[in-house]
């Protein structure tokens, strides 16, 4: 034994003192007395050495740890000495016989399964498993041990803030197997606290954000709880109801989680809080009490039915009762609303340990089915090594799984995920390039299902690319969308590449690459856009020589003749030496095959001096004489200038009217819009611009028209076909 400094006695009386005001609604002589003896044991065999992970002298951290064993799960005598007898500090030489003279039978049997707990070494992967299933097993002996190992990682993580980064990240992450023991247990408020100490130091800055932004909202979200309450209060207060309500704030964990499952930023969350009212009543009333308070409040305020959640008539499996509401405040925001009584709250908030503080009531049974499912869990025979994880997944992690890698960081999955899942978990590139892995050291498949505690490898190959059936391997959003995002980039190069054979193979054949050409074969084949239509080209799945043979000899007589006359344009814009304006192309007409807008820098009209230029992606722009950038394209570019100009219509009176025209999207019914205004109507239309999503159309055309009858027979027109809902049109 070395001799503790003056510091540490003061710090142990002051430590004890509190501890003895903890359990003082516990307690009696005896109790204390028993209490005091297990100190002086710890006092009497302390080496003077701190503990590992916090520094902080190894007494005084048995102590912190038994008062969260006293206040915070209001467990009794025994649990509480077992808490100071924890043995981390491999320096004490507590000895089983002595401890069984001086306490007790039970007392010495839990230090022992405490100090097998306590001596694995964290610090490898593959111990942080046997740690894991070492716990389980050891609950099934007695539940209090678990309990008081959790309390023990709390107040590890409250005091991890002098500790180095590496341990800091190493601990909590090893905390997060602790918190999912404490959800399944009921410990709610342990919970959620090791989740945002663990969050603290695995994501700082994310932590620290959402931190501020909490701090920042306090006042107008104090004001909002002030005066959402205040009529409930009113009227609890008028049926002599004895009541508390109070609005509780949730944990930046479940705050960031939510900001990750919707999608949103912290702005976008609504239901930063819930309200809470806790009655007082005597067992036999409470379930009429709590849906008596249930129609106060849903007299006030309307309730969502959906989001009613009645856990008092079939509490959870851990022991939770309560009645949740979700009801629409006066100013339109949604409020979770939380009703249960004294013994539900001190239930909920303690969990499975508050069995010791209400025997007789509804968790003693509770508590029996649990520890007896466990140990016939337990109990069994199971050879591998997983086995017994699978069967604990089930039991204690139906919402999330946890894996560790080589290195022996923790990764949180959902249930039913697979090698695949982990790998795209781990990294987008490493996913997309996954061919295989090792799972607890066995060879598996990219489908091979992980569970609980499961040791996992990626294999890789830089010759592997995501396929269409991988996503029928992984259960995770991420993985889902990165594999379709890598598909469609995949589809993408190769429709590209399809574009270009089908750009080369026309311009051997001397047809012209154009929408309306593209169109006609999206009919034929049956296909939904230009990317399937290149695609299908690329990977050989459509017979070039059939599509030539569709191009050249299908039956419709103005794509025919659309072809042969686009041909001839094409030689006789190559032919073009210099710019010659004497003989002007008529463009009141459809042009077929190619396309033609009026250029924004200069912005003809009719009556200008014109001419047309040939662009590489937008067909013909028409520019004026006079335009700033003539003189240059025709200077450089004299091959792509094609004479224009105006017909007599065009350049008379006339006036430029737009068509806003909508309806349901249907396959060439733009084709049949724009024939139906050049071709029956002979209407010169300017621009044309067309968008459809799920299902709708919206188009805008520019048009030159002669006078507001020509329009209005064009409108209607325009409305007799059969998809198109709405046409609108207004003079420029």
């Amino acid at each position: 034994m070395k001799t503790i400094s003056p510091d540490i006695e003061k710090s142990i009386s002051r430590l004890y003192r509190g501890l003895l005001r903890d359990f003082h609604q516990h307690s009696n002589v005896k109790d204390l007395k028993e209490i005091r003896l297990a100190l002086d044991y710890v006092i009497k065999n302390d080496s003077g050495l701190k503990e590992p992970v916090t520094g902080i002298h190894q007494v005084l951290h048995v102590i912190f740890v038994a008062r969260i064993i006293a206040k915070e799960l209001g467990l009794g005598k025994i649990s509480v000495i077992g808490a100071l007898l924890l043995q981390n500090n491999k320096g004490a030489s507590y000895k089983e016989i002595e401890i069984e003279e001086l306490l007790g039978k039970d007392v010495a049997g839990m230090v022992t399964s405490l100090s097998r707990i306590s001596g694995i070494d964290m610090s490898k992967t593959s111990f942080q498993i046997e740690s894991f299933k070492k716990l389980i097993l050891t609950l099934a002996g007695d539940i209090q041990v678990l309990l008081i190992t959790i309390a023990e990682r709390l107040q590890l993580m409250r005091n991890l803030g002098e500790s180095g980064s590496d341990i800091q990240e190493k601990v909590a992450s090893e905390t997060i197997l602790y918190a999912s023991l404490a959800h399944h247990l009921g410990l709610y408020n342990i919970k959620s606290e090791m989740e945002d100490l663990s969050m603290k130091y695995l994501e700082p800055d994310k932590y620290r954000m959402i931190s501020e932004k909490l701090v920042v909202t306090t006042r107008s979200r104090n004001r909002f709880v002030r005066e959402f309450i205040k009529p409930i209060r009113e009227k609890l207060d008028r049926l002599g109801i004895k009541y508390e309500i109070k609005g509780r704030l949730k944990s930046v964990n479940s705050i960031w989680s939510k900001m990750k499952t919707q999608d949103v930023e912290f702005e976008e969350i609504y239901d930063l809080f819930a309200i809470r009212v806790i009655i007082e009543s005597g067992l036999s009333k409470e379930r009429a009490l709590c849906w008596q308070v249930y129609s106060v409040i849903t007299d006030i305020y309307m309730p969502n039915p959906k989001r009613l959640r009645d856990w008092i008539s079939l509490p959870k499996s851990n022991g939770y009762e309560s009645l949740h509401t979700t009801v629409v405040s006066t100013k339109g925001r949604w409020v979770e609303v939380q009703i249960r009584t004294r013994r539900m709250n001190t239930v909920a908030e303690k969990g499975l340990a508050a069995h010791w503080m209400y025997k007789g009531g509804a968790s003693d049974k509770i508590m029996d089915e649990w520890l007896g499912s466990m140990k016939e869990i337990l109990d069994a025979p199971e050879p591998e090594t997983r086995g017994l994880l699978d069967e604990v997944k089930l039991k204690l992690a139906a919402e999330e799984i946890f894996v560790f890698t080589p290195n022996g960081d923790l990764k949180r999955l959902k249930p039913g995920a697979t090698l695949l899942d982990f790998a795209f978990e781990i990294h987008s590139d490493v996913g997309a390039r996954c061919v295989g892995g090792k799972v607890n050291h066995k060879n598996v498949t990219l489908k091979h299902q992980l569970y609980s505690g499961d040791l996992v490898e990626v294999t890789t190959s830089k010759n592997q690319k995501p396929k269409q059936d991988w996503l029928n391997y992984v259960v995770s959003s991420k993985a889902k969308s990165k594999i379709k995002l890598s598909l469609n980039e995949e589809k993408l190069k190769t429709a590209e590449i399809g574009k270009e054979i089908l750009k080369r193979r026309l311009r051997n054949w001397k047809i012209v690459f154009n929408d309306s050409n593209v169109r006609s074969l999206l009919k034929h084949y049956g296909l939904k856009n230009s990317q399937d239509l290149y695609f299908r080209i690329s990977e050989e799945k459509i017979d070039l020589i059939e599509l030539k043979s569709f191009l050249l000899h299908q039956k419709k007589p103005d794509l025919a003749q659309g072809l042969t006359e686009s041909t001839e344009k094409r030689a006789s814009v190559e032919a073009v030496e210099a710019p010659k304006y004497e003989d002007f192309l008529i463009i009141e007409n459809k042009v077929e095959n190619m396309d033609y807008k009026f250029s924004r820098c200069c912005k003809p009209k009719p009556g200008d001096r014109i001419f047309g230029f040939v662009t590489i992606k937008e067909g013909i722009k028409v520019h004026r004489m006079d335009c700033p950038n003539a003189r240059q394209m025709i200077r450089r570019y004299p091959y792509r200038v094609i004479q224009t100009k105006w017909t007599e219509s065009a350049s008379g009176s006339t006036q430029v009217y737009v068509l806003n025209i909508t309806g349901k999207d249907d396959m060439g019914l733009v084709n049949r819009i724009t024939e139906l205004i050049s071709t029956d109507l002979k209407v010169n239309m300017q621009s044309v611009n067309f968008s459809s999503k799920e299902g709708a159309f919206v188009g805008e055309i520019k048009v030159l028209v002669r006078n507001q009858l020509h329009i209005e027979v064009l409108v209607k027109k325009i409305l007799k076909i059969k998809t198109v809902l709405k046409v609108s049109a207004y003079a420029e």
